[in-house]
């Protein structure tokens, strides 16, 4: 047992082994905020009451209540609407000078996700001698659920992770961290919700960088569509058909946390088609009401190119086939069916908000020519409806948004393309497209595995895969370190900074390859695609 006081009392923590040798300091189970029952469900989270004596610190908090994706049950770990809980491991809690400090966000479509090992151990991270943070915020209806009334404005799991930075500025120091040498980073919801950051008036001064992995805050999934509409819907399909403020939020606060894991409430006939997914997310436009923070209020694009916060350095980049993602949310028995039955399936959703039915018919019969030609979409051609899928999802808006933000002077960039390949690539699998791709590809998530021990891949450590984790803490824990991935020579690349003429960027692959303007045609295309049906 270690002990380290924090500003609320004495935690007992404990020492591990570290799966690459050497050892490490482990606290979990750390509570930020106050348990948020009761008339706090909905509400910005609230400081954390001290306790008396010492709390154990070696088992984790509960995660919130929630939907397992994967297996479309509940989620089987220990959960609870009492979740707001945090995690740090540290390679020295006395160092001659303090460590750099990373803060992890896990993603998970604010619908489920957490901090705990079995998906983020901190072996990888902690051997390049930096101090991790994980956390557990609200999500789902607990934390995104949006009324625009004082009593429920919106992101409260949002929020969460604010609290949990502020409990970092201040607690850090004490497992050998710095306060003022602070990286936020996730993937995917993660990587939007790290976007948001960097723009909210709430976290300003928390951080000093942010890396954003497959995810930014311009993508469709990173914005609630009609929040309002979509709690009432809910509040319908549990059996309160009303529109009056207090009486939904009496009903929603009323409910069993296991009612609001998993709404399916489509305001849309392409939501009910499942041409279009529907999620409770970060609300975009927060309402003002007296004594309340807001998180995020006015629009991603104008916030883009006038809030983001001075003097932050990012990093930022997506997988090479994202879209295996959707393998997990489609039939298997019938997943190219749509496709080729519905043009509209190749309509960007973010399109598809804004431009009439005759608009999209043409925007989609445009998208499908570019990818397939004249061809039926089928098993022979999945590589282009991969290619289509992953800029659809993630890949367009991610290098719109590097574009976005190398406009302004004061911010630094260094944008990347991971394609690293090694039995540690699990994720297209998992989320069933085995079957349909004859390659080895690099999905959505598999970055992860090359960043955190995980419990998912069940291969033991090759030299190779070894040397591949190596690189990628190393390029990871640089950018934390100095702002600068590559400072030295030391993994035999100079990773240039993203510039508007230049563009260029990093391929992260078994070998580190420096190139320039990532996936120009299809961004080009898909740029006047949007340049012709819609203004931001």
């Amino acid at each position: 047992m270690v002990r380290v006081r924090v500003r609320d009392g004495v935690l007992a923590g404990e020492v591990l082994d570290n799966v690459l040798g050497g050892q490490y300091y482990s606290f979990k189970g750390i509570p930020y905020a106050a348990p948020p029952l009761g008339d706090l469900r909905f509400k910005a989270p609230q400081p954390v009451i001290p306790w008396d004596g010492v709390r154990s610190a070696i088992a984790h908090g509960p995660i919130c209540h929630q939907y397992d994706m994967f297996t479309g049950k509940l989620c089987t770990e220990p959960s609870s609407e009492d979740c707001l809980y945090l995690n740090v491991y540290s390679p020295n809690l006395e160092p001659k000078k303090p460590l750099p400090v990373m803060f992890w966000i896990c993603g998970g479509a604010f619908l489920s996700g957490s901090g705990n090992t079995g998906f983020y151990g901190p072996d990888f991270l902690i051997n390049q001698d930096v101090v991790l943070v994980t956390i557990n915020y609200r999500v789902a209806v607990v934390g995104f659920l949006c009324l625009h009334t004082k009593e429920v404005p919106g992101n409260a799991g949002m929020k969460d992770q604010v609290a949990a930075l502020r409990w970092v500025k201040n607690n850090i120091r004490n497992f050998g961290g710095d306060p003022d040498n602070v990286t936020i980073f996730g993937e995917s919801t993660g990587a939007g919700s790290v976007t948001y950051h960097l723009v909210s008036p709430m976290s300003k001064g928390l951080f000093k960088r942010a890396i954003a992995q497959s995810g930014t805050n311009l993508s469709h999934w990173a914005r609630a569509f009609e929040p309002r509409l979509r709690a009432e819907a809910i509040a319908r399909s549990l059996g309160k058909d009303t529109k009056d403020d207090k009486e939904l939020y009496e009903f929603f606060k009323s409910l069993p946390i296991e009612k609001l894991t998993n709404p399916f409430a489509p305001l849309t006939v392409e939501e009910e088609a499942e041409l279009r997914i529907n999620l409770f997310l970060t609300v975009a436009d927060e309402k003002e009401f007296n004594g309340v923070e807001r998180f995020f209020y006015g629009d991603v694009y104008e916030q883009l190119h006038n809030g983001i916060h001075e003097g932050v350095e990012l990093m930022m980049g997506y997988t090479t086939d994202e879209g295996c993602l959707q393998f997990a949310f489609s039939p298997k028995e019938n997943f190219f069916d749509k496709y080729n039955k519905y043009v509209q399936c190749f309509v960007p959703i973010d399109l598809s908000l804004k431009c009439s039915a005759k608009d999209q018919l043409a925007i989609g019969q445009k998208v499908k020519k570019h990818y397939f030609g004249d061809k039926p979409v089928s098993k022979d051609n999945v590589d282009a409806l991969i290619k289509y899928l992953s800029m659809q999802i993630f890949t367009y808006n991610i290098i719109e948004y590097a574009k976005f933000f190398v406009q302004m002077d004061t911010n630094k960039l260094f944008f990347y393309n991971f394609d690293m390949y090694s039995e540690r690539n699990i994720w297209t699998e998992e989320f069933g497209g085995g079957p349909y791709i004859n390659r080895n590809s690099v999905c959505h998530c598999d970055d992860l595995t090359y960043l955190f021990c995980t419990e998912k891949v069940k291969a033991d450590l090759t030299t190779e895969s070894t040397k591949l984790i190596k690189n990628m803490t190393k390029l990871w824990t640089n950018f934390a370190k100095f702002g600068d991935p590559t400072p030295d020579s030391s993994l035999g690349v100079k990773w240039p900074a993203f510039d508007p003429k230049k563009e260029q960027y990093l391929i992260i692959g078994n070998d580190l390859v420096v190139a320039s303007h990532p996936n120009k045609e299809d961004f080009e295309f898909w740029e006047k695609i949007h340049q012709e049906y819609v203004k931001h």
